[in-house]
């Protein structure tokens, strides 16, 4: 049995404006395993993330992390690269600012960008790149870290169809070599399906988690996956379940 690495007890985020984001999300994430927060926009999935992260924190119940939150890296939903450092640099920046030599962390950053495939753009510019290039190079700097848990906050979603089906294939791939936990927040059904090992199906605004479904398909998944009775079932379940979710705001 995975071991639950992250605890989400009864989450409510109010803002200041007096916007209730959350309002008593419980989850328990599990080790190298993945799982996809589904929901539709304005939900809260964001929201939850950040708190998972401790980017802010939530204004009733708790998170707690197994062993601390060292080993956490994050993709937001824009690749906020620097546009004036290379594709190497931007991804060495997280291992310059905990002072790794500069030779192991221009190693390590090149070894990172060869994984998502950008071998051979180590010396290209953000403008040089394009979309689905530029999130590839925010994932090898999130991967750089060697995390125990990477969160990922709709990278994917500005993407044509063509390059997010190909990152979506490109991550599973990563994360079945790495094994790394992976939380991922998404507002499609089809992309949770494909992705994920387990789906939180979230409620409308207020967010709180309504349901989790497992995905019972085995990895690798590839396009044959994708046009599967099997794909097609699990699809038709999510959906229902997100409009259950949606008849509870």
């Amino acid at each position: 049995m995975p071991r639950s690495i992250v605890s989400c007890r009864d989450v409510s985020k109010r803002f200041a404006n007096g916007t209730v984001a959350l309002d008593g999300a419980t989850l328990e994430i599990e080790e190298r395993r993945f799982l996809s927060l589904l929901g539709p926009s304005g939900c809260g999935k964001s929201t939850l993330l950040r708190l998972i992260a401790g980017l802010a924190e939530p204004s009733v119940g708790t998170i707690s992390w197994e062993g601390g939150r060292e080993g956490l890296s994050f993709v937001f939903q824009e690749p906020t690269l620097m546009p004036w450092a290379t594709a190497l640099a931007n991804v060495a920046l997280p291992l310059k600012l905990a002072h790794v030599p500069r030779s192991e962390g221009e190693a390590r950053a090149a070894a990172a960008l060869a994984s998502v495939g950008l071998a051979g753009f180590e010396n290209s510019y953000p403008r040089e790149l394009s979309g689905g290039m530029k999130m590839r190079v925010s994932i090898a700097r999130a991967l750089v870290t060697r995390p125990r848990v990477l969160l990922m906050d709709e990278p994917f979603a500005a993407l044509d169809e063509i390059t997010r089906l190909k990152l979506n294939h490109d991550l599973l791939d990563l994360w079945q070599r790495e094994r790394f936990t992976v939380v991922f927040v998404t507002h499609s059904v089809f992309e949770s399906v494909f992705l994920s090992e387990r789906i939180a199906v979230m409620t409308a605004h207020p967010g709180r988690v309504l349901t989790e479904i497992d995905v019972a398909a085995p990895y690798p998944r590839d396009a044959h996956y994708r046009t599967s009775p099997l794909y097609n079932e699990h699809c038709r379940a999510v959906s229902a379940a997100l409009e259950k979710a949606m008849s509870h705001a």
